[in-house]
């Protein structure tokens, strides 16, 4: 082992980055605010919805939307928001590969067909060109993901859902207070949907919202959400195939804090990632993935860089990601492959959806998106973002650090 080699966390040696950053943020206002919630005994939803409509409103104006409507997860606001949108068993829904699993899973539990196309190589969102290849008669939505806080191309998106006739359905995730054109990420398709799970840059710990303009995709989703009821109705009348997906009182009013420090945060972000592009610019074998002058505010939820080995003296990307992380910089490696890859695509394990025969993934083949998988992308988490300049400086120094280890 050489000595730069020795100096290396992971071998031992001194961590570049001492320092940690703490997730999720919170102070007495959030302390009290749940306090006063369980003092006051009155913690579900619909029998007190006063806090849960306060922060719905609250977000959907800071959305610049109409409309809010509060769910458990993220993963059931996007499967309201399908529902919502129409479509039938069989239906196809173009998704991109380079996502979390419930991007597409929630279109199997609609019983329709997601189907995989391809992402850009500067952005990793989902390329407006291959979505426009992958239209057939029976393609009813697009679900493009605002991946890592970074906004799609949503004029050429909607531009094509408009000619085809689909519903537009944005996977804002990663994407809360982020923008695109001066627009919330979330408010430019027919339907946004947001999760607030613990790792997210808006957290109660679990929780999800969809957002919309539509007043009919409005009543349909509300209904959905709250056990079939609709709004005027008897509480024994159930009128759509929902179920109970509320959330609390108490999540309402952790939200309704956390949604005050948001802004600030997500400028934080979005300063601190132009920095870290400027300083991993100049280090060859570090390319920072591109922003154009639309997006006007991201979100870093993930700050993704792409890794060249042959300028680390090969040093495999899982091997890096392992170091970084060593050097204290709160890193990850990524996905491990795309999601056509997972088990439940491959082995077709549809269970009682009812998906036809003809859904196979076997011959399914992104290449930007695996590559991005298999040797090219690392991410610096969301949390770390909201440090100092000089934070950003470490993470810099970490990578260089490994670099002059390796070669």
């Amino acid at each position: 082992m050489t000595s730069r080699a020795a100096q290396l966390a992971i071998n031992g040696g001194p961590k570049t980055v001492e320092k940690t950053f703490p997730w999720p943020i919170y102070d007495e206002n959030e302390v009290n605010a749940v306090s006063a919630i369980v003092a006051g005994g009155k913690w579900g939803n619909p029998d007190c919805a006063d806090e849960v409509e306060r922060f719905e409103k609250a977000f959907a104006a800071y959305c610049g939307s109409k409309y809010a409507i509060t769910c458990v997860n993220g993963s059931v606001s996007l499967r309201l928001a399908l529902m919502a949108c129409g479509v039938k068993p069989g239906d196809e829904v173009i998704v991109p590969p380079y996502t979390f699993i419930t991007t597409a899973s929630s279109v199997i539990e609609c019983n329709c067909v997601p189907v995989f196309v391809d992402i850009d190589p500067d952005t990793y969102n989902i390329s407006p060109a291959a979505i426009e290849a992958a239209i057939t008669p029976r393609t009813k939505a697009i679900i493009p993901v605002h991946f890592g806080g970074l906004a799609c191309d949503m004029e050429a998106i909607m531009g094509i859902a408009e000619r085809h006739n689909l519903k537009v359905i944005e996977d804002a995730a990663h994407g809360h207070g982020a923008e695109y054109k001066g627009k919330k990420l979330g408010s430019i398709g027919h339907v946004g949907s947001f999760s607030f799970q613990s790792s997210k840059n808006l957290t109660s710990g679990e929780g999800g919202i969809v957002i919309t303009n539509d007043d009919e995709l409005y009543a349909t989703m509300h209904s959905l959400r709250n056990v079939g009821r609709i709004e005027g109705g008897q509480w024994y009348e159930h009128y759509n195939p929902g179920c109970n997906y509320r959330i609390t009182q108490m999540q309402a009013v952790l939200l309704t804090e956390q949604l005050k420090r948001l802004e600030e945060q997500t400028r934080r972000r979005d300063a601190n990632g132009l920095y870290l592009n400027d300083l991993l610019g100049k280090i060859e074998g570090i390319s920072p993935l591109k922003r154009n002058e639309h997006i006007t505010l991201h979100g870093y939820h993930i700050y993704i860089f792409k890794y060249d080995a042959a300028k680390f003296g090969g040093l495999p990307k899982t091997e890096f990601a392992a170091m970084l992380a060593a050097e204290g910089v709160p890193s990850f490696k990524g996905y491990p492959h795309p999601l056509y890859k997972q088990p439940l695509f491959q082995n077709k394990t549809w269970m009682c959806y009812a998906i036809p025969d003809t859904a196979n993934y076997s011959r399914t083949h992104c290449p930007v998106a695996e590559q991005a998988c298999d040797t090219d992308a690392v991410w610096i988490l969301q949390h770390a973002m909201l440090g100092k300049q000089e934070d950003m400086e470490a993470f810099a120094s970490a990578i260089l650090k490994i670099q002059e280890a390796v070669r």
